[in-house]
């Protein structure tokens, strides 16, 4: 009985990371200047295009991915940098997740939520912040 009572109580039960399901879909900028839109491309794979369009020129794309090594969720940014910048959860809910770098220039912290029908997002470092609000577009 000893034996059964230790196997079963070393045994352990870790929580798998969950990706964040709220991104998925496409969505338009509506907090952006006016010459310009901005889209954000999920996939269900997690891996997002993010873009900016004045007129017909794109004038910013970063490719965006939700990674995981070793057990942890990284928000995965590529095409801003020479190499590839990695961004660690540091705190996730259902309906919103927050990522850091403190290594990289800007931003340092990433927040994405969803708020009435909206996706969020905050780019930030310790003093300069940018905010995006999306709707839904598919």
């Amino acid at each position: 009985m000893c034996c059964l009572l230790s196997i079963f109580s070393c045994k352990n039960y870790t929580k798998k990371s969950q990706k964040p399901n709220f991104l998925i879909g496409d969505w338009i900028r509506t907090n952006n200047k006016k010459e310009s839109s901005t889209y954000e491309f999920w996939k269900k794979d997690f891996i997002g295009l993010g873009f900016t369009l004045k007129s017909k020129d794109t004038t910013f794309k970063e490719i965006l991915s939700i990674v995981e090594v070793n057990d942890t969720l990284f928000l995965k940014v590529e095409g801003v940098n020479e190499n590839p910048t990695f961004f660690k959860f540091t705190s996730q809910t259902d309906t919103s997740f927050v990522c850091e770098n403190s290594k990289n220039e800007f931003p340092k912290k990433i927040t994405y939520y969803t708020e009435n029908k909206f996706l969020k997002a905050e780019v930030s470092s310790d003093d300069y912040k940018i905010n995006f609000v999306f709707k839904k577009i598919k």
